[in-house]
């Protein structure tokens, strides 16, 4: 189960000779090369496998996004097997390089673990992903807008398909990590009940941020979620975040920066950058969310 917050999960054994005094320190970041290191001694965890169950209904489509810049847009929504009337809606953001293919995909498998999920007597809920470009889901210099575009033109087309776009759920991975927890700060707790983010990118540096998300210190400063936690106030937050991802030290200063009041659960374990640990970590993310979707 789900950590409470400023709960450290630290998991694995050094193998091929280190020291556990030299595996702690890699897996809590403290050492050099941690994920580098941490991937040869296979102190990442077992990779998460896709359910071998059948997926509900999908239905895909494509649209031109004025905030996108008049960009090609993909999108799937999947429900789980049964899922008929009216279903609170999770719109999924995919990573840098991603798109929503990857995310309906074997390598993702949400399909297969939505219908997992309710399997399990998780409350039923549907599932939008949506392609969002290499932008980080905000506003940039150029007027391109992926946050915008999931807002005003996604939701709305989605409200004809029967589902509930008032109130929504937020999940991401990496780049769409940090867009589901700006989004979710940009909307707040009347629109927003619950946000899951896995392995965010962020940057506690603008010097070191991605050009792609962040031209310079002056947009970093603008778009940052560091410093914003207290903007989730009221919103269920739940961050997943690998020992061998380069972004753990940022995302454990990032958690630890949340107010007392804030609803928050976090958990740091084995797992490394990758759809691995992504894939590992969705059973409880899609529980934490469906629960938080009924609240």
């Amino acid at each position: 189960m789900p950590l409470s917050r400023r709960a450290v999960l630290v998991g694995g054994t050094a193998t091929l000779g280190v020291s556990a005094a030299g595996a702690v320190g890699i897996q809590q970041g403290v050492l050099p090369g941690r994920p580098q290191v941490q991937a040869l001694l296979g102190l990442n965890g077992a990779a998460g496998v896709v359910p071998d169950v059948d997926p509900g209904p999908i239905v895909s489509g494509t649209f031109f996004s004025e905030r996108r810049l008049g960009a090609a847009t993909g999108w799937s929504l999947v429900r789980p097997p049964g899922g008929a009337g009216s279903l609170p809606l999770l719109v999924a953001l995919h990573g840098l390089n991603r798109g929503h293919e990857d995310l309906m995909g074997p390598d993702f498998g949400l399909p297969q673990f939505l219908a997992a999920a309710v399997r399990d007597n998780i409350p039923p809920f549907a599932i939008v992903a949506v392609d969002g470009g290499t932008t980080y889901w905000h506003e940039r210099p150029t007027g391109e807008d992926a946050g915008a575009m999931v807002v005003e033109e996604l939701l709305p087309m989605l409200a004809e398909r029967d589902v509930q776009v008032d109130r929504i759920g937020l999940l991401g991975w990496s780049m769409g990590g940090y867009g589901a927890l700006h989004l979710a700060g940009l909307l707040g707790p009347d629109r927003v009940a619950a946000v899951a983010a896995t392995s965010p990118a962020i940057w506690t540096d603008p010097d070191d941020a991605r050009p792609s998300g962040f031209e310079d210190a002056e947009e970093y400063a603008e778009f940052s979620v560091i410093g914003r936690q207290g903007d989730l106030i009221g919103i269920p937050v739940r961050i997943d975040c690998g020992t061998g991802d380069p972004f753990y030290r940022a995302v454990k200063d990032y958690t630890d920066g949340f107010p007392d009041e804030a609803d928050v659960t976090h958990t740091f374990g084995p797992g490394a950058h990758d759809a691995a640990y992504w894939r590992r970590m969705l059973p409880e993310q899609l529980e934490f969310l469906g629960v938080g979707l009924r609240a």
